[in-house]
């Protein structure tokens, strides 16, 4: 295997035509590069800043092995790799003069890649956000009793609502973000479909997002309850009725990721169903790059 094997592009059109059928066999592994490379389609490239994206696919005889997304300025998405693709494809940006600032993908990907980016750069990589752990959906199991109230879907006239909750939940994640009517459009919330759970007198307490649908399958995205409000069943109660949403909606596949440090949510998705599928985990890269 040679870098040269991997074929680079800018054209998320030629992407897909050449890696479409490869993610959409395993869309759960995938599931970041099937919805970065969805939304680069849906909304052009100048929705994600000024550089041009860059794309790549690992080809030897007709058939494809991985592939990897960047959307300057943010880091490097891979699918699984073996250690030698990473170092194979760590050579083959090293070579054009690609920086980058960071990666992420399932554990052993990110760790093989960090190891050959150090090895062909000098770049040193240093843990980045959280430990995640990518779940998909067995038999769904709502919870017994679900808490007083109902689900409410949030439509185009509730965008204020929905921006609020995004502003929520990006502040208690971490996520340096800025949420408002002049750059929703530009940000990764503003392409799913959020429902609130509602108490009787009609008080949001709980919100959970979802993707669209992409390669026959949705991934729930931004679940967030409150801090004085967690406990009482309401993020179980809107989850599950995202999930039997996505489940209506067509998709074979729902997956979902969590943070390993909150046990408590990785304990109400095992509950509600989720299986683990992968631990997913991020390097900051910093020192020589080439």
């Amino acid at each position: 295997m040679r870098p040269d094997d991997w074929h680079l592009t800018e054209d998320v059109d030629d992407f897909l035509a050449r890696a479409g059928d490869f993610l959409r066999s395993r869309p759960g592994a995938h599931v970041m590069a099937l919805t970065w490379a969805e939304r680069v389609r849906k909304r052009g490239t100048e929705a994600f800043g000024a550089s041009d994206p860059v794309f790549g696919v690992l080809e030897r005889a007709g058939e494809v092995h991985a592939a990897f997304y960047r959307l300057p300025p943010r880091g490097l998405g891979l699918t699984p790799l073996t250690p030698e693709q990473a170092d194979t494809l760590a050579a083959r940006l090293a070579g054009l003069g690609h920086r980058l600032p960071s990666v992420g993908a399932d554990h052993d990907s990110v760790t093989a890649f960090a190891e050959a980016w150090r090895r062909h750069t000098g770049a040193t990589a240093s843990p980045r956000g959280p430990r995640l752990r990518l779940y998909r959906l067995g038999t769904l199991t709502p919870p017994e009793p679900m808490p007083a109230g109902r689900a409410r879907v949030l439509g185009e006239q509730d965008l204020d609502e929905a921006m609020f909750w995004c502003g929520e939940f990006a502040k208690a994640v971490g996520e340096d973000v800025s949420i408002d009517a002049g750059t929703w459009a530009g940000t990764r919330f503003a392409d799913k479909r959020y429902t609130l759970w509602e108490t009787p007198d009609g008080a949001p307490v709980s919100v959970a997002g979802m993707n669209p649908l992409i390669g026959g399958q949705i991934q729930v995205d931004v679940v967030y309850t409150p801090a004085h409000l967690r406990g009482r069943g309401y993020a179980a109660a809107v989850t599950a009725e995202v999930s039997r949403a996505a489940l209506a909606a067509g998709a074979r596949d729902v997956v979902l990721f969590a943070d390993l440090s909150n046990p408590a949510s990785n304990a109400l998705y095992q509950r509600l169903g989720y299986r683990t599928l992968a631990d997913w985990a991020a390097y900051d890269f910093g020192g020589p790059q080439g």
